[in-house]
């Protein structure tokens, strides 16, 4: 949260989550070859220095969705940005398999709570695949939601296996209470908010 990165935003999801904020992208956009997007990409980070940050080598560049994994082009994407140079994040809804995308990208996989409509729909065998570098998260609408989480990171010992984030449902879970709830679990976690909607409102996109 925080640095510069460029989003490339995949249309389609197979599911319909209470707190989803970008319903567009079930059917909005438009056809982009693998090509087209490496150049757009490309393009957007002309003159950039590379260098070493905090999330690895700089530029960043995150692929979403909808939930990107449906689309098989993900695949020569992903791999197309990680020849560039780019360091290349996924987020996914953590319904599909995570094992076939390639090493070099971090996943940042969600895992649905009851809350969310779609706790039935996680594939508990992603688990077994994450690495120090990936990040799970789990997006809340309220206590009963946390509470699962906190059972969930303590069953799979989730800290030990990626970095873990708690993020507040926007305007329906207030973030001081979240924030109050992470401290008082002692669990080591963080808490994620949607920066680009405190800088920019709930409104927008392409920020």
């Amino acid at each position: 949260m925080g640095l510069p990165c460029t989003f490339v935003r995949l249309t389609g999801c197979n599911l319909r989550c209470v707190y989803c904020d970008t319903t567009y992208a079930f059917t909005e956009g438009r056809a982009m070859s693998v090509e087209e997007i490496l150049a757009r990409v490309r393009a957007a980070w002309e003159g950039a220095e590379p260098m070493a940050s905090v999330r690895g080598a700089f530029p960043l560049v995150e692929i979403t969705g909808g939930e990107p994994l449906l689309q098989k082009g993900v695949h020569p994407l992903a791999r197309g940005l990680c020849d560039l140079g780019f360091t290349v994040l996924i987020e996914t809804g953590g319904q599909l398999p995570i094992w076939t995308l390639d090493p070099r990208v971090i996943r940042i996989m969600d895992i649905k709570t009851p809350g969310s409509g779609h706790a039935h729909a996680n594939l508990w065998e992603n688990v077994e695949h994450l690495r120090p570098q990936d990040e799970v998260k789990f997006v809340l609408m309220d206590r009963r939601d946390f509470e699962w989480a906190c059972d969930v990171i303590r069953r799979y010992d989730l800290p030990r296996r990626a970095h873990v984030l708690m993020s507040p449902a926007y305007g329906v879970l207030d973030p001081k209470a979240l924030a109050k709830w992470v401290l008082e679990s002692r669990l080591p976690v963080r808490l994620q908010l949607q920066l680009h909607k405190v800088i920019w409102g709930p409104e927008a996109r392409g920020v």
